[in-house]
């Protein structure tokens, strides 16, 4: 992870909060002056921010749940939840697109289904490209980091060829690195692949390392046929299940539109519960969130298991 990674990572997330709470993106649980909390959370402790789906028996999104409703465990023990909010809070997301050799036919698929997910986001979303192949590069202009404009980000989606080998590695350890830049407490990631990697200067520790360091919720999207050598789709159910995302393998390409419009559909129902991690314990934390009806039923969860803690340095400098 590079030194300006890091400085986003420890101090980016927790001085876009003190923009984005004030204006109503997440509520304090303690009921103090928002502005007395923020600025304890962010000058002493690392906040963990969870994005949360929620979904009744029948696969149904679950409207309407408060604080009340959650319950947060780490390593095993309950912690208290001192931020929360509701569903289709904008979020920074990025289209990770596979533009290796293997690739080629199904390119117009693959946009058209990338351009819907745009399409059924949430219009607020600030949204960055990254395309793939020898080489992880950014789709939109180099002074634009993100973008909400259909057009522009249209543009960055067809930028490049399809040809060569699969970078996947990198492409993921770029798109980790532009979401610590997005003003949006909540980070989301979808990745349309085969799922293979031949060619990546990263390795997949290393992958693993950043994405349970990053706390992105990631979406996956095998495209592959099954006799394909290159296909993984280990990998990329790797990647959706420990950041609390989902991977999906569409039969068909003509598939691919209504599993991009899922995707988006899934982002915009989400809640996010956040909560202060004790400073004493193992770097790798397993976290658990479950959620209940107000008759105490337990409905379905799915969110990450596990980050990396690393606390803060500035914090414990003045202890």
């Amino acid at each position: 992870m590079t030194q300006q990674r890091e400085v986003f990572r420890r101090y980016g997330l927790l001085l876009i909060l003190a923009a984005i709470v004030p204006g109503g993106d997440l509520q304090s649980q303690t009921g103090q002056p928002k502005q007395d909390q923020e600025y304890t959370i962010r000058t002493t402790s690392r906040l963990v921010l969870l994005d949360v789906s929620v979904k009744d028996p029948q696969g149904g999104f679950v409207a309407g749940l408060s604080t009340d409703n959650f319950k947060i465990y780490e390593d095993g023990k309950q912690q208290q939840i001192t931020q929360f909010g509701g569903a289709d809070q904008p979020v920074t997301a990025g289209i990770v697109v596979d533009e290796s050799g293997s690739m080629g036919p199904k390119r117009p698929e693959v946009i058209t289904a990338a351009l819907e997910f745009i399409k059924a986001s949430n219009p607020h979303d600030e949204i960055f490209v990254v395309n793939f192949n020898e080489k992880a590069r950014r789709g939109l202009p180099d002074m634009v980091p993100f973008s909400d404009d259909i057009q522009q980000l249209s543009k960055a989606l067809w930028r490049g060829l399809p040809e060569g080998r699969t970078a996947l590695y990198d492409a993921v350890e770029l798109s980790l690195h532009q979401s610590q830049m997005g003003r949006r407490d909540r980070k989301a990631m979808v990745v349309i692949s085969d799922g293979g990697d031949n060619v990546s200067v990263h390795k997949w520790p290393e992958v693993m390392h950043d994405v349970l360091d990053s706390l992105v919720t990631i979406y996956t999207v095998g495209i592959f046929d099954e006799e394909d050598p290159e296909r993984n789709p280990r990998i990329l159910a790797r990647l959706a299940h420990v950041s609390g995302g989902a991977a999906y393998y569409p039969k068909t390409l003509q598939e691919v539109v209504p599993v991009c419009q899922q995707i988006a559909k899934d982002v915009r129902e989400r809640y996010t519960v956040g909560y202060i991690p004790p400073p004493d314990g193992k770097p790798e934390r397993h976290v658990k969130v479950e959620a209940f009806t107000e008759d105490h039923r337990k409905l379905a969860v799915r969110a990450r298991t596990n980050y990396i803690f690393e606390p803060d340095t500035e914090a414990a400098n003045h202890k």
